[in-house]
């Protein structure tokens, strides 16, 4: 694993202490993580081999901090809220890579101040609605369920980062907790308006997709390289929504390559 540290900040009027972890050199790569909490995962192991990478955990989500997602409201204020830690981080325009629920929140920072972005990388994107295509509400759906959608393998040993141990009541707490957090700005639906605004991106975009994704199927890769000009689309076998979890190799790899040329 990285040698990492991590950076505490006050935001929002003091409101918000900001928690990221931050290892490498280079380059500096922002990664916001999916719902289910920030996993320091191999993928960022090897990006870090290239680049600072910045990987701020969601509010909330933060040891002993649950009450740090109350003073945000709504995307707007989640979008400011980054714009703030970007600027006490020195970070003009960094690259930003989002996962999940973190790609869109990478997607909005992105079309709302297109400047604050110089390049975009979404991994199995949250952010857009299709009715042919409904999102699986997985902040609910059972486990066994939900699986299935997940992961490409049932048996992949990185399920054990984002699935509860029914046995560790610390496990419940942790992964409800941060579903919730991250809930509060997509429930009901994961597109609170992306769509009208995200004809403004015009960083360069790499948008990567697991072949098997079950909860934001592959039509969604298709539909944001459709959506934002500038994109293009990778997709990874054996594969479904954990991407990163699952091929770290061939993430990283697409990811380095991208934002070297």
């Amino acid at each position: 694993m990285a040698a990492t540290s991590e950076q505490t900040l006050k935001l929002w009027d003091g409101k918000v202490t900001a928690h990221v972890k931050v290892a490498g050199s280079g380059p500096a790569l922002v990664y916001l993580h999916s719902g289910y909490g920030l996993v320091w995962d191999e993928t960022l192991d090897l990006l870090a081999r290239d680049f600072t990478v910045y990987a701020p955990e969601h509010p909330g989500t933060s040891a002993n901090d649950p009450e740090a997602i109350k003073p945000l409201d709504d995307v707007w204020d989640l979008v400011l809220y980054y714009y703030e830690m970007f600027d006490q981080l020195g970070l003009e325009a960094p690259a930003v890579m989002g996962h999940s629920f973190g790609g869109m929140v990478a997607a909005e920072l992105t079309a709302n101040n297109p400047r604050r972005v110089s390049r975009l990388v979404l991994v199995n994107s949250l952010g857009l609605w299709r009715d042919d295509a409904p999102i699986a509400n997985y902040m609910v759906m059972p486990e066994a369920q939900l699986e299935k959608l997940l992961f490409a393998d049932s048996h992949n040993p990185a399920r054990k980062h984002i699935f509860m141990n029914l046995e560790d009541p610390e496990s419940i707490i942790r992964v409800t907790w941060a579903l919730g957090c991250a809930g509060k700005f997509t429930w009901p639906l994961p597109e609170k308006g992306l769509r009208k605004r995200i004809h403004r991106i015009s960083a360069p975009t790499l948008i990567v997709w697991g072949k098997q994704d079950g909860l934001t199927q592959p039509v969604y890769a298709e539909e944001f390289k459709k959506l934002i000009p500038n994109a293009r689309v990778e997709l990874i076998d054996k594969a479904a929504h954990m991407t990163p979890l699952e091929q770290p190799a061939a993430l990283a790899k697409m990811v380095r390559e991208f934002l070297k040329h």
